[in-house]
């Protein structure tokens, strides 16, 4: 595992979030290095904004960039890392389940309506027979877009997939689209080769997408779906209560942080209250 993340944090964007005078910061009583691993956007942003605020506190903020889903998870798993931000509560449940990991959530802090996204057609009611709507391959995720299209008249799930509906759930289609499946990441890359994209805010933000100016739906921000999928600081359980883990969590539930955020992701990305 060392190695693999090694490599892995060598050829990733790392960010440092280093506060210099730690001498003059804070109480002496309080203070240390939290480390976290992150998605680039929006997290790692948002990390970067709340590093100055925990600075004043005596905390140093190391956060380091991934791009995948997987890495995150081990690294705290293994304690070479005190926390991550890039996933939400029903990805944290299922890779603890798939993975025998064991983490859990120090605190919600934002979600991020999940768009469908135009690709070589601009509107749903373009679709047609042998048109590719690509969508994420994880379990959670795929669900989650599968819903999004069945709640936009794409297609019908079986009753009661719910969360952990797969391609294999799909009951009917308004056309008789193909539905491909890919890596979270890759997901935007196909763009000019589909019909439509699916994609988890993160990545749309990370591709550009404005959720309201350019999704052709999206989850509202007072549905059901949107705050299931809260994202929040994972730990590895046992640590939720550790110092710098709760100053951490209070500094990005801060008014300061909430009001950074909706000043900057035009509603891609909503503070979770």
């Amino acid at each position: 595992m060392k190695n693999l993340w090694t490599k892995k944090t060598a050829a990733a964007a790392v960010a440092v979030l280093m506060t210099g005078l730690l001498a003059g910061c804070g109480s002496s009583d309080k203070g240390g290095t939290i480390k976290v691993a992150a998605s680039a956007t929006p997290h790692a942003e948002i990390l970067e904004e709340a590093a100055p605020i925990l600075a004043e506190q005596g905390w140093t903020l190391e956060v380091t960039v991934f791009d995948d889903y997987i890495l995150p998870n081990n690294v705290v798993e293994s304690e070479e890392m005190d926390a991550n931000y890039f996933q939400h509560i029903p990805y944290l449940d299922s890779f603890n389940e798939e993975q025998g990991t064991h983490l859990v959530n120090a605190g919600g802090i934002h979600y991020e309506p999940f768009g469908i996204y135009p690709g070589k057609k601009a509107a749903l009611d373009e679709l047609a027979d042998g048109d590719v709507i690509a969508v994420p391959n994880d379990t959670t995720n795929e669900a989650r877009a599968l819903l999004l299209l069945e709640a936009n008249g794409v297609l019908k799930l079986k009753e009661g997939a719910g969360l952990s509906a797969t391609v294999n759930d799909i009951e009917e289609k308004l056309v008789n689209v193909e539905i491909l499946e890919l890596e979270a990441a890759q997901v935007a890359r196909v763009k000019d080769e589909v019909a439509f994209i699916v994609l988890n805010g993160n990545y749309a933000l990370q591709a550009g997408f404005s959720v309201a100016k350019d999704s052709v739906a999206y989850e509202t921000s007072d549905s059901e779906a949107a705050k299931t999928y809260v994202n929040v600081i994972a730990v590895k359980e046992g640590h939720e209560n550790d110092e710098g883990i709760q100053a951490l969590v209070e500094v990005l539930k801060s008014d300061e942080i909430k009001k950074f955020i909706n000043d900057t992701y035009d509603g891609a990305v909503i503070p979770f209250e």
